[in-house]
């Protein structure tokens, strides 16, 4: 999977965006990450309209080749 860098989370507003599309931008965002969470901020049982709201740290590649 790419890596998900602190330069592509403005793509995640791009709109319009399909589900699929947005699915794979979190995807690799989640997966790019040393620590996530999610929250639900609000849900609307009558619309079905959602807002989650994640929060996490990306993994910077730099630290990854550092030396000891």
């Amino acid at each position: 999977m790419p890596r998900f860098r602190i330069q592509d989370v403005h793509t995640l507003e791009n709109s319009p965006t399909s589900p699929g599309s947005l699915k794979t931008k979190v995807g690799e965002m989640i997966f790019s990450s040393t620590t996530c969470r999610a929250k639900v901020d609000a849900i609307n049982p009558d619309t079905g309209e959602y807002r989650i709201v994640l929060q996490g740290t990306l993994d910077k590649e730099e630290t990854k080749f550092e030396s000891p």
